[in-house]
């Protein structure tokens, strides 16, 4: 973790919405909304004779009315059924036929569940506010609901925030609701903080998009209900399941790294699309951490199915290959698709699709090379716990991520020692993973340009994209800078010479599926 002093310097507050945030109200608030709705959509069609369509907690509560003030939830999801209504005043009853009418009406249910079931409260949001206000980090919590205070009274939290602005404090000073950013701008001033250093958390896509009108540093959404993509589509810089442990290092680093930040592949998809009009896109794609998360080990990072699929839609219309550190018959047998190419050992091994005459060795000399050096050092490194060794046709990965921090050292010092044996080899790092391999001006971008002269897609009117997470995959985003689009896989900026950026591989699929949405006229 960083030092408190560096942390000051860039964080000065971080701030909170309630409901599916710090408690887990959302689906309280979501069965008052349905027994509002249904019981005013039947009543209505029965006075009609039409037929009652229900209101959809899947649809129309995310649409319409989560995250919005009352009174601007009742509106919008009656203009979504073309229904007009007198808007009436805030003190009309439950019963008035106005939209206050309705919106005190469903209050009423609300409170009513709400002393039913009580507030529960994310235990991992709680944890996570009292280490930030152990570092001296000021904390507010803005929502849009009236019944703020009472939930938080409710739950036991009422002294854990410095300020609160919510529904009252909206009415009483003319604030506006979400998607407009006023309760967080009001909730900053109020413990003097500005956008810029300030963090705004939501889990409602008004209210991502209120944290990237407002301009605030960084834009946190918390996915409950599968809505990760559109979140970051409408604001997010950064989506997450819960806080953890390394929830506040990971805000650091964004605060520190901010000046490398790229614009979301996502978030600027239409800028994206206008540049594909009239060509062809190719893609060429890292493997680990890029179409498979980072894992513990190199063995258990296997494809999905579903994400298989994708990728075999993706392949059947454009031109695709992987580009990996992996062995090449390793990253072949777990992607699994022979209309693919491939290049192991980041491009010293290369195959064309199946059926094709397309190959390229860089190094034959190289494998008894390898492995007298795998013999080497899988015996100096035994004693070492957690030290993995990765044998490959063209190089050897020695993968420290179970390592203890204080045994990394160590391991540097038996690879420079292999690596010193044979002036034909160097070092080379990744995540948490030392390499050796041939000394030869060869690497992922120079794979990248094979293939596009291999593939004959070294053309005006072809698009390359490499998408890749690792130091290594700097290489290929280097020769696109003129020629094609970089995308950057990372949690956190970091410098890269990538012109966009993706937070996770769960977002690489949602820009594939988008890239075929393209294709297919359907996408945005």
């Amino acid at each position: 973790m960083r030092t408190g002093g560096d942390r000051s310097a860039g964080i000065d507050a971080v701030i909170f919405d309630l409901d599916g945030v710090v408690t887990l109200t959302a689906s309280v608030h979501a069965a008052a909304w349905k027994q509002l709705f249904d019981e005013f959509l039947d009543g209505r069609a029965a006075e009609r004779g039409e037929p009652f369509v229900p209101f959809e907690l899947e649809s129309d509560y995310h649409t319409y009315v989560d995250g919005k003030p009352r009174i601007e939830g009742v509106k919008s999801f009656l203009a979504s059924r073309g229904i007009e209504l007198p808007t009436g005043t805030p003190e009309d009853g439950p019963d008035e036929p106005t939209a206050w009418g309705l919106g005190n009406r469903k209050n009423g249910y609300f409170r009513a569940i709400l002393e039913e079931k009580g507030a529960e409260v994310d235990d991992r949001t709680v944890a996570f506010i009292r280490q930030l206000l152990d570092e001296g980090i000021r904390v507010a919590v803005a929502s849009s609901s009236k019944n703020c205070g009472p939930i938080l009274e409710r739950a036991g939290l009422s002294d854990l925030f410095e300020a609160r602005v919510d529904g009252v404090v909206s009415e009483e000073i003319g604030l506006k609701g979400k998607p407009d950013p006023d309760i967080f701008l009001e909730a900053a001033r109020r413990v003097g903080a500005t956008p810029e250093r300030t963090v705004v958390v939501e889990d409602a896509i008004s209210g991502v998009a209120a944290g990237r009108a407002g301009a605030f540093g960084l834009v946190i959404g918390i996915d409950r209900v599968g809505a990760a993509a559109a979140l970051r589509e409408h604001g997010a810089d950064l989506v997450i399941e819960s806080f953890d442990e390394r929830s506040l290092d990971l805000i650091e680093a964004w605060f520190e790294d901010r000046a490398d930040r790229r614009p979301s592949a996502l978030q600027e998809w239409a800028t994206l699309g206008e540049r594909l009009v009239g060509k062809r896109p190719a893609l060429f794609l890292d493997y680990d951490g890029t179409l498979t998360p980072i894992v513990a080990k190199p063995e258990l990072a296997i494809l999905t199915d579903a994400r298989r699929a994708i990728l075999n839609r993706i392949a059947a219309r454009y031109p695709t290959a992987i580009i990996s550190g992996r062995g090449r018959e390793d990253v072949e047998r777990l992607v699994g698709l022979p209309d693919l190419a491939y290049a192991g050992s980041h491009g010293f091994d290369i195959v064309g699709p199946s059926g094709s005459s397309i190959g390229h060795a860089v190094a034959d000399w190289i494998e008894p090379v390898i492995e007298r050096v795998i013999g080497d050092i899988t015996s100096k490194l035994a004693r070492i716990d957690g030290a993995l060794v990765e044998a490959k046709r063209f190089s050897v990965a020695i993968h420290y991520r179970l390592v203890e921090e204080a045994s990394v050292p160590t391991i540097e010092a038996i690879v420079d020692e292999a690596v010193r044996t044979d002036t034909r080899l160097k070092k080379a790092h990744g995540k948490k993973v030392f390499e050796i391999r041939p000394d030869i001006d060869w690497d992922k971008g120079k794979a990248l340009l094979f293939f596009l002269d291999a593939l004959e897609l070294d053309a005006p009117d072809v698009v390359p994209f490499y998408i890749g997470d690792d130091v290594t995959d700097e290489d290929a985003f280097a020769v696109l800078q003129d020629r094609g689009i970089g995308i950057l896989v990372s949690e956190a900026p970091r410098p890269t010479k990538a012109a966009y950026w993706l937070q996770a591989p769960w977002e690489v699929y949602a820009f594939f599926e988008r890239l075929l949405g393209w294709e297919e006229g359907t996408g945005e």
